[in-house]
């Protein structure tokens, strides 16, 4: 016969509140993730990324930021941001390859490039020859245009 001790009950009620605020600590993180939408920022000119994660942190998202498309993407596995934001020509992986690779791990993820060059047209051609089609905003961008053009892909915002 099972014989219950208080020690066998603290420790059954510890797993159980563990258990609990672990499961709280998912649901609210999912929420936080829902109300505060996850953008990864990804530029190689490192101000850029770095003002347009603190213009986005300040209006109700949550940026975080790359530098390069290798890290970027090692972020993305482990975040899954609710959307990538990126810039095309950056030294190692380009933006359009970073886009498709983050496309085909985590295909809820909105995809946003962004460039100041002329000469993206053959990436974006490649890409769409592929079955992949970006949105994409010249740059300079101005935070009002970036904000508008998040908030109106994003439920969040649409209320």
């Amino acid at each position: 016969m099972l014989e219950i001790t208080p020690a066998v009950y603290l420790n059954s009620h510890d797993d159980v509140l563990n258990g609990l605020a672990t499961q709280k600590s998912e649901a609210a993180q999912k929420s936080a993730q829902a109300v505060n939408p996850t953008i990864l920022v990804v530029d190689d000119q490192h101000l850029i990324a770095d003002t347009t994660a603190l213009v986005l942190n300040g209006s109700g998202f949550r940026a975080v930021r790359a530098y390069e498309g290798d890290a970027a993407l090692r972020m993305a596995i482990e975040i899954k941001p609710n959307y990538l934001l990126t810039d095309i020509l950056m030294p190692g992986m380009n933006g359009v390859e970073l886009a498709i690779a983050v496309r085909k791990l985590l295909p809820d993820t909105q995809i946003v490039l962004f460039s100041g060059q002329a000469g993206i047209t053959d990436l974006l051609r490649q890409a769409k020859d592929h079955g992949y089609e970006f949105d994409l905003l010249a740059k300079p961008i101005h935070p009002e245009k970036l904000l508008g053009h998040l908030k109106a892909k994003t439920p969040a915002f649409r209320k």
